[in-house]
């Protein structure tokens, strides 16, 4: 579980910002459950505040730990993204650090890099909640914990200056670094998800196919009140296998097994008449692309991220998904969801029911210079009871845009100046 993440100079958070999943109301969590962590956070703030800036510095991290062996040739350097609005931080490293709760014993992992290599890393263990040093890394210099055996030494000799520690060691079977390596591995974010399935109906069918999810996909589409009454996987015959494949291209994605595609049967006056994926509304699309992650890492226990919940979603149904991480019934493992939102909604009440509790909700603002804050709710020591979402859109914590509203009726009354052209393609004195 995910104790504590750290960043600087990613995007617009230039100096170090921290996002804790440590409880600060443990009266607010359910009753006879002790978590270690919140099982949701919910980061809100105005456009352009740096809530993306702050998944995203988590799901890069998260990136280079998995890929840096396989992806950074030696001498290629490594692809960052530091705080743009300020050419000294062009120059300073970006930094990156999770602390983790895992089989009972808190980690620390942490990596600095800069264009070129990496500066610094380091990984120490708290078994007994005394600290051990696994390993710590100064540009080329290593340093070993009196516990890190022989072999951890040797993986320095295959490391290269642009690639992690960290996933050489991983790679090399060293145990040591094996759990938090496999953490990194399971976190999941809704992008990539969205990426995966909704490019290709045939690529989603079959990993439904496969996973056996379809069933609690098909009652989570049904409970949002989508009009679907089922669905099916429908595998194609050898005949149009066969038809595809002697296409130019037909049977590039799928060389060697028969396409398979999802249909949903939607209630109709007339019966039920089956769709595909590609004909379903935005949010039916929006609710199915995101059932895969939330079931996955539910099953698993592990870390789901997701930049702009309620995109093309209810509130009702957002506060739903969000209700599955937030009970133990429905999250037994300690699975873990971090997102993002413009929805205020949330830190309500929907349907007579609290969505997020105090130590849930953190919010980002922006200096004068660009820089992203990140700070959570427990800096005003709200009240249990007060209506947050109330407090929210009234600036009572700050995070909510600053509108010039002559500015704003300014570029509208702009509408209708010379040059601008008509929707219609035809000018003021053809209109009637």
């Amino acid at each position: 579980m995910l104790l504590n993440f750290r960043m600087a100079n990613h995007r617009s958070l230039r100096d170090e910002q921290q996002l804790s999943l440590t409880p600060s109301y443990r009266a607010d969590g359910p009753v006879d459950v002790d978590r270690e962590t919140v099982p949701v956070i919910g980061i809100f703030g105005p456009n352009a505040s740096g809530k993306s800036n702050v998944i995203d510095a988590l799901v890069y991290m998260r990136n280079l730990v998995r890929g840096s062996l396989k992806e950074s040739e030696p001498g290629t350097g490594i692809r960052r993204y530091p705080f743009a609005l300020d050419p000294a931080s062009r120059e300073e490293p970006s930094t990156y650090v999770v602390d983790l709760f895992l089989e009972g014993v808190r980690h620390t992992y942490g990596f600095s890099v800069d264009d070129v290599q990496v500066t610094e890393e380091w990984m120490y263990s708290y078994p007994q909640k005394r600290k051990r040093v696994i390993f710590h890394r100064q540009f080329e210099d290593y340093s070993y914990g009196d516990h890190s055996p022989e072999s951890m030494r040797r993986v320095q000799e295959i490391t290269e200056s642009n690639v992690l520690f960290m996933s050489v060691a991983a790679r090399s079977k060293q145990d040591l670094v094996r759990a938090v390596y496999d953490w990194f591995t399971s976190v999941l974010d809704r992008k990539a998800a969205m990426m995966r399935h909704l490019r290709s109906s045939a690529f989603s069918a079959d990993f439904l196919d496969r996973s056996g999810h379809l069933d609690r996909l098909t009652s989570l589409l049904r409970a949002a009140d989508t009009g679907i009454e089922s669905a099916e996987i429908i595998e194609e015959t050898a005949e149009e296998f066969a038809e595809r494949s002697a296409r130019p291209g037909g049977a590039e994605r799928y060389p060697s097994q028969r396409r398979k595609d999802i249909f949903f049967q939607h209630r109709g006056e007339g019966g039920t008449f089956a769709l595909g994926l590609r004909d379903q509304s935005l949010g039916t699309q929006a609710l199915y692309e995101i059932g895969i992650p939330v079931f996955r890492s539910l099953d698993r226990g592990s870390l789901l991220i997701v930049d702009e919940l309620d995109s093309s979603l209810h509130p009702y149904l957002s506060a739903q998904l969000v209700k599955l991480f937030r009970e133990p019934e429905t999250n037994p493992l300690g699975a873990q969801l971090i997102f993002t939102s413009h929805d205020a909604t949330l830190l309500g009440r929907v349907q007579g029911e609290e969505v997020l509790h105090r130590d849930h909700v953190w919010f980002t603002e922006k200096d004068e210079c660009g820089a992203t804050e990140l700070f959570p709710l427990s800096d005003f020591k709200p009240r249990k009871d007060e209506n947050r979402e109330r407090r929210y859109l009234t600036g009572r914590y700050g995070a909510v845009p600053i509108v010039n509203d002559e500015l704003f009726a300014a570029a509208l009354s702009r509408r209708g100046e010379v040059g601008d052209v008509p929707p219609d393609g035809q000018t003021g004195e053809d209109q009637h």
